[in-house]
């Protein structure tokens, strides 16, 4: 038997080859959270509770374009995809209906990506439940199985969906968010972990509401799992493993008083209801709700308003037509009521609240349910399920385990759980910069130390200046990984979320082509993950559709590190036609034509992408629907600062590595007990924007180098090889410097960002 093209030995990635793997990767890609037949990005609202007639038949792309899109990864180093699909592309039309056409396209796309050597694993993603609930996941009949009318949260405040916003254009930037906290997508993630416990009047065909939601989205994941495997070519070839379900939540379980904000909710903007003002307004009735808006220091007060339903009420009503979907819901489960007033929570008579508490402990072990308590158990529960049905289809797939995000891993070192092929995933975002939208390179906080009570205050909290935040970023990261091998075992940890807003600054790089800020934010983040020593990442997002005025085109986010209205980043600094200026007397040389379309997005030909070679124009030169004032000045989309150098193959162990920008320095050491082979030795990934091959300077501290442009595994990409002998060894790689521009803001005093980019090249 052929070993397997990817593996797990001691925490480590490696290949068939049994040299380490760091995986270096991309989460593809956006357009996968909503439609494509009919196309409905979170901005459109028309036909929106038309959601059991969709297909995603064309996500994350059309077959025709793959080939752009994996060319185009491929030549920014990239060698790991995160394949983002939901729950309701597999399930849309109602319970137990698979969509098969989708799945046949998506086994073509998964074959397609063969060609250029991805790693690939698979992501049931949501957000906030789904797409009716103000995010993307699972289908729209999930939400009405469980008793409740997605069109009445917008009158209800149940939940804020961008679709349904009176000015779409207007919708708070990052509020989607705070529906985790709402009534519409609580309710549904305590009833998917916990309905047994907290909902046991909730039964559908015969099943409780918590058996019923994991028994569909399990079997769907499982059941594209089964076709993948029956495809017979993809199964540890292209897909080398699963993810656990997106930023899983645990709604109310845990909660020790529903009628005030939890002081662990960190998160507030826009209203912010305790659960049981949430529960009220749900019923129909008016509340006084506090609101709240986000700053550099986190969420402050702004006020109270009135949210007043009128009457309208989050829950079906009584003469609703429960027949749509085929299921039987059991007499005891009442519509038009509350479910949470039949469970004695609080009396619709006279509005009182009866049992604050009434999710606090474990009504089986009467044990106080923490965020820690809920993760070792409903949420490990859930995982085993998921977990087994994988792997009865793919025996040899690798489990990205993705807990709660920024909580505690569970508690199974040494138990039967700590599984030889386990990653732990987190997920990781500079809060700050997130939710304000703006690069502050002069102070920024210790999110991860204050919520583990590291400081006696949050102001002991607070790094200052540019270094700083960047080493807190790092030390952050290496506090995540370390806690998975303290809690999980020794297992490689991989970032598989981590990005930045790229129209931060009211979009001032979209009307200047000046993407300081993001270059500035990415290298941080990029630098923290390299010193952190994570086994790998894939950045959150590579969107096929994004433009300068829509973003993403789903609820107001724009991280893509692609889009429509950006330039695509040259595959060298060096103006084409410019003389050699030599080269170091190891590097072997190639000839010049390899460098053909230097200057173009789609330079590579290969023998799948030759039509499309044909037919689309440069990127540049697309038509866009965005304002002129934001596109009349496209920039590279601070691709300098994604586009960096990282090893693809390790002879031995990595010790240290990362990428010096404002220097533009590779390096990386090593430790082997034994020597490469001639035709396995250690590879590096070297972006030619920042290391032409005739204008960059290598030094080993042993061994011999080259430096060629090849497909070896599919995709031209340019590598260099070095052979080196046992023992640790260290090799360091310098290109060319340059300066673009100033950011906004930052007038006459260079900071760390502004050093890094600069117009006129030297060579090192």
């Amino acid at each position: 038997m052929a070993p397997l093209r990817l593996t797990i030995e001691n925490g480590d990635f490696r290949d068939a080859h049994g040299r380490q793997v760091t995986l270096r990767g991309i989460n593809l890609a956006g357009d996968a959270k909503y439609p494509s037949n009919p196309d409905q990005p979170s901005h459109i609202s028309e036909n929106f509770f038309n959601g059991d007639n969709v297909d995603f038949h064309a996500r994350p792309f059309a077959k025709e374009d793959a080939h752009i899109h994996f060319s185009r990864l491929k030549r920014w180093g990239y060698n790991t995809i995160r394949y983002i699909f939901t729950w309701e592309a597999i399930e849309s039309a109602g319970p137990g209906i698979y969509d098969e056409e989708w799945i046949q396209h998506t086994i073509e796309v998964l074959r397609l990506a063969r060609d250029y050597g991805f790693y690939i694993f698979m992501d049931p993603h949501q957000d906030v439940w789904s797409r009716f609930s103000g995010g993307s996941g699972a289908p729209m009949w999930t939400i009405y199985a469980c008793g409740l009318d997605p069109q009445s949260f917008a009158a209800t405040e149940s939940a804020l969906v961008h679709n349904t916003y009176p000015e779409p254009e207007n919708f708070p930037k990052m509020i989607w968010s705070t529906n985790y906290y709402r009534l519409a997508c609580a309710t549904m993630f305590t009833f998917f972990f916990a309905g047994r416990d907290f909902a046991p009047k909730c039964i559908i065909d015969g099943k409780n509401i918590q058996d019923y939601l994991q028994d569909h989205f399990v079997g769907a994941c499982a059941h594209l799992a089964k076709r993948i495997n029956e495809s017979g070519d993809l199964v540890d070839e292209i897909v080398i493993g699963w993810e656990s379900m997106n930023e899983p939540n645990r709604g109310i379980i845990g909660l020790a008083d529903i009628s005030v904000i939890p002081e662990e909710q960190k998160l507030k903007k826009g209203t912010a209801p305790t659960t049981w003002q949430a529960i009220l307004t749900g019923s129909g009735r008016a509340c006084e709700i506090d609101t709240f808006d986000i700053g550099g220091m986190g969420p402050f007060k702004t006020g109270r308003t009135l949210v007043d339903p009128q009457g309208q009420s989050t829950w079906l009503p009584a003469d609703y037509d429960d027949s749509r979907y085929g299921y039987r819901r059991d007499p005891g489960w009442k519509l038009g009521e509350c479910i949470w007033a039949q469970h004695g929570i609080w009396d619709p008579k006279t509005d009182s609240l009866l049992r604050k508490d009434y999710f606090r402990k474990n009504p089986r072990t009467g044990e106080a349910i923490d965020y820690e308590q809920f993760t070792n158990t409903y949420f490990m529960d859930h995982y085993r399920k998921y977990r087994d049905a994988i792997r009865s289809h793919h025996p040899n797939s690798i489990l990205f385990c993705q807990p709660p995000v920024l909580e505690i891993p569970p508690s199974i070192k040494g138990t039967e759980d700590d599984d030889p092929k386990l990653v732990y995933a987190p997920h990781y975002y500079d809060g700050i910069t997130l939710m304000t939208k703006k690069w502050n390179r002069y102070w920024n906080v210790d999110v991860f130390g204050i919520l583990r009570g590291r400081y006696l205050s949050p102001a002991f909290a607070v790094k200052l200046g540019e270094t700083a935040i960047r080493n807190c970023f790092r030390d952050q990261l290496a506090a995540i990984r370390k806690e998975g091998k303290d809690y999980m075992g020794n297992h490689p940890c991989v970032l598989t979320e981590f990005g930045v807003p790229y129209d931060m600054d009211d979009k001032y790089a979209y009307k200047t082509g000046d993407y300081s800020s993001q270059s500035g934010a990415l290298d941080a983040n990029h630098y923290a993950i390299e010193g952190s020593k994570m086994e790998g990442y894939t950045l959150w997002l590579y969107m096929c559709q994004n433009k300068h005025h829509l973003g993403d085109q789903w609820n107001g986010e724009d991280l893509s590190i692609f889009s429509l209205d950006d330039r695509p980043l040259p595959l060298s600094p060096i103006p084409a036609h410019s003389p050699d200026n030599g080269s170091s007397a190891s590097l072997v040389q190639k000839n010049r034509s390899q460098t053909k379309f230097e200057a173009s997005d789609e330079s590579i030909v290969n023998p799948g992408n030759l039509k499309a070679n044909l037919k689309t124009p440069s990127i540049s030169s697309q038509q866009t629907d965005a304002p002129p004032e934001l596109t009349n000045s496209p920039g590279f989309r601070a691709a300098e600062a994604y586009v960096r150098p990282s090893s693809i193959a390790t002879v031995g162990k990595v010790l240290s590595h990362g990428f010096d920008l404002r220097n533009c320095v590779f390096t990386m050491s090593l430790h082997t007990d034994k020597a490469g082979s001639e035709d396995r030795p250690t590879e590096i990934f070297l972006p030619e924007f920042h290391f032409p091959k005739d204008k960059c300077e290598i030094e080993v501290s042993s061994g011999k180098w080259t430096i060629s442009t090849d497909d070896e595994d599919g995709g031209m990409i340019q590598r260099l090889r070095w052979w080196h002998v046992e023992g640790e060894h260290r090799i360091k790689v310098t290109g060319v410097q340059r300066r673009q521009n100033i950011a906004l803001g930052k007038e006459e005093e260079d900071g760390y960002l502004d050093q890094c980019q600069q117009t006129k090249c030297s060579v090192m």
